[in-house]
């Protein structure tokens, strides 16, 4: 399957899904006037019962019709809901196929200190993040993120292709995680259960619920019975008001620790449904890679605990209900059920945090999955352990366009350590760092990459491309820069580490920068590093050499004529040429 046959494919289920809602349109505005139809006619039977014209069983006969056409019209509520869902599901799918990301940013996990992500465009507008995201949930995009930020062991880079594998064709599943919950705007957020989960916990006696519980039967049997007439009011209206009595002073005991617990629990009322409900999907399939089989017993009772949580908090926000009001506060119900759902947090917390953290992967093994499929020429990369390797045959940037992007074979092992990229502005070297970088980030992750065939070690991602000055912390570009290339060296003694550099150490003279980009260099080789780093300055290219193990190429113009007709190609050498004039013709100088 190639990305068109893909595009054709979600085109295919968009009208699909389009048609469908329009047949729906018939039926659904059939049942809604049977339904119309049915009241209007209990209400006419009714009025003709109660004025004793027609016996009072009449009114009951469209009762079964108003009650099928209610089912009915819900029924087809919900799959005409369900379908407006998928189309936008399937509209933004077709515009990552299309390469136009209108996405989620993913700015909230963006870090301008972290070793790489800025500078490797891993997220913001046109980012990485932006192109993989799919996720249905905000817990999502938090497990996604967490992959994209950090490289982990090998063993489990394994476990992540194999899941991705599995879960590349799974399209009906897709759509299973983009319909949760009953409206898109239904969230279900990491911090909110973790704000929830790390709030003072509100101790209540032990004794407390059984004795609410006794008190609460008490009080509504005797109503009952009072309003039943089998015991007279007068026999029951003391035992009643001792009831109520008690009711007040423990409600006004208690009353601050409820409403504390009130406002924690508003926000987590409306988002457990979500969670709850792609538990029972991933609980729900049987999978073969052991990451996902893993996942999925994790949660296998999550589910289940889940929705008594929702139940308790569905009864909870109930309380303030005009039509509940009074026996809420009778009854206290909003005290037992505050008890009852601080008991549920004892009980499962621990838990409910590895569910939340289970179902983050899930979504982020899903999104990678998604970008697997709609990308069907990437290919998984070989991640191996051992010395330190990159080797990549049309290694391409994963978020370029297709039909524009242009492929290079990269070659860093044993014997090429490091590349010296030399030539002009705009020649493409800094695009090159960051294919590098960010394809590696996708290996590691687990996903399929940009690229015929790439091996590639298990590596700590080092990248200087995008530094600048910062006043906030008081330190300038040159210093944002050494700190980063110290970062790799100490990080390179305990891990091989590999480097992305855009013009090293471009604030200073070009002698004291090639002495001391060799110095660094060296010393990143030296502890088992590979690399590459791009400049204008051809002193820079005496770094390279049998002794480091280094290798200068350049990126250049087509042609001699034109220097500034580049064809984005990696080649052999030092770059020659000179554009001197062509750059002055471009800033308007008559030359």
């Amino acid at each position: 399957m190639t990305a068109h046959q893909v595009l054709i494919q979600y085109q295919d289920r968009l009208r699909e899904l389009q048609e469908g809602i329009t047949q729906l349109r018939f039926p659904y505005a059939l049942s809604a006037g049977i339904l119309v139809i049915a009241i209007a006619v209990f209400l006419a039977l009714g009025i003709y019962a109660v004025r004793g014209q027609l016996s009072i069983l009449w009114p009951f006969l469209p009762i079964p019709v108003a009650a099928a056409s209610a089912r009915s019209l819900l029924r087809h509520r919900q799959s005409r809901s369900r379908m407006w869902r998928l189309t936008r599901y399937y509209r933004r799918a077709i515009e990552r196929v299309n390469w136009a990301r209108p996405g989620v940013a993913g700015d909230e996990f963006s870090d301008a200190d972290h070793v790489y992500t800025r500078d490797l465009d891993v997220f913001g507008r046109g980012s990485l993040f932006e192109l993989l995201c799919s996720s249905r949930t905000s817990i999502g995009r938090r497990g996604l993120a967490g992959y994209l930020l950090q490289a982990p062991a090998l063993e489990e880079t394994w476990l992540r292709q194999e899941a991705v594998r599995e879960l590349r064709g799974r399209v009906d599943l897709r759509e299973k995680i983009a319909t949760l919950g009953e409206f898109d705007f239904a969230e279900s957020k990491w911090s909110t259960f973790e704000d929830w989960l790390n709030s003072p916990k509100l101790p209540f006696a032990r004794p407390l619920p059984v004795m609410l519980a006794i008190t609460s039967g008490l009080l509504a049997g005797l109503v009952l019975a009072g309003l039943d007439h089998a015991v007279p009011w007068s026999r029951i209206e003391m035992w009643i008001g001792i009831l109520i009595a008690l009711h007040a002073g423990v409600g006004l005991l208690f009353r601050s620790r409820v409403n504390r617990m009130m406002e924690w629990l508003r926000p987590v009322g409306a988002e457990t449904r979500v969670l709850r409900e792609g538990l029972e999907v991933l609980a729900g399939e049987q999978f073969q890679s052991a990451k996902l089989r893993g996942l999925a017993e994790q949660v296998r009772n999550g589910s289940a605990s889940l929705r008594k949580l929702e139940r308790l908090l569905g009864g909870l926000s109930q309380r303030d209900k005009e039509w509940f009001f009074i026996p809420s506060r009778a009854l206290m119900l909003g005290t037992q059920l505050c008890i009852a759902i601080e008991q549920w947090r004892r009980e499962h917390g621990e838990a409910l945090k590895g569910w939340i953290e289970s179902w983050a992967e899930f979504e982020a093994l899903s999104a990678l999955a998604a970008y697997g499929y709609e990308n069907p020429e990437n290919v998984f990369p070989e991640v191996s352990s051992g010395e330190a390797c990159f080797e990549a045959r049309e290694l391409a940037h994963p978020l370029l366009a297709r039909a524009t992007c242009v492929a290079n074979d990269i070659e860093l092992n044993r014997t090429s350590r490091f590349y010296v990229i030399s030539g002009s502005n705009m020649s493409g070297k800094s695009t090159l760092l960051r294919a590098i970088g960010l394809n590696a980030v996708l290996a590691f992750a687990g996903a399929p990459v940009r690229a015929r065939s790439l091996r590639l070690s298990n590596l700590s991602i080092f990248a200087s491309i995008a530094m600048t000055d910062s006043l906030l912390n008081g330190k300038s570009k040159f210093l944002a820069e050494v700190d980063r290339l110290r970062m790799a060296i100490e990080a390179a003694a305990n891990r091989p580490v590999l480097f992305l550099v855009d013009e090293i150490f471009s604030g200073t003279n070009s002698r004291d920068r090639r002495i001391a980009a060799e110095a660094v260099v060296r010393t990143l080789v030296n502890r088992g590093a590979i690399g590459a780093l791009s400049t204008h300055d051809l002193a820079l290219a005496e770094i390279a050499g049998a002794e480091t193990n280094g290798v200068n190429v350049h990126m250049g113009s087509r042609a001699e004529h034109d220097p500034m007709d580049f064809d984005y190609r990696l080649k052999a050498g030092v770059n020659q040429e000179a554009n001197a004039l062509a750059i002055a013709r471009m800033a308007g100088v008559p030359v």
